[in-house]
């Protein structure tokens, strides 16, 4: 099958960049920044990461709203456990989740976290922006 326009080195058609990085890559980035963000409760990402960043963290805040031990079997499944919040009294990611940030929004519906925009990347300008737990 003839293609055309440019191609990239699979040879695909109409294709003008090849991906930064692969899905499994991004997944795992992701991961990363929810545990970041966990932990100290404040993250500075591009504002195109920010976006998906806050879906996800929200999504956590949700499981740790539920409490039972479903909620927290998924709610591990994405937070990464080797993370410490406080090391000096063994506290990781996962139960900073379930033991702080649930009971703090038991009564809020949503909107746990804010995206507050920086300028821009000093080296590619790429837009940034700061991602915060909401008091």
């Amino acid at each position: 099958m003839a293609t055309i326009g440019r191609k990239n080195v699979h040879g695909k058609g109409g294709v003008r960049f090849k991906s930064g990085y692969t899905a499994s890559k991004r997944k795992s980035q992701l991961r990363t920044l929810v545990t970041d963000l966990i932990v100290h409760e404040q993250v500075t990402v591009t504002k195109s990461t920010a976006r998906e960043l806050v879906k996800l963290a929200d999504r956590m805040v949700t499981f740790a709203k539920k409490g039972d031990l479903s909620a927290r079997r998924e709610a591990a499944r994405f937070v990464r456990e080797e993370v410490y919040a406080d090391k000096k009294n063994d506290v990781n990611a996962l139960q900073k989740l379930f033991n702080e940030l649930g009971p703090r929004y038991k009564e809020r519906n949503g909107g746990y976290t804010r995206i507050t925009k920086l300028g821009a990347r000093r080296g590619d300008n790429a837009p940034m922006a700061v991602v915060s737990f909401v008091k």
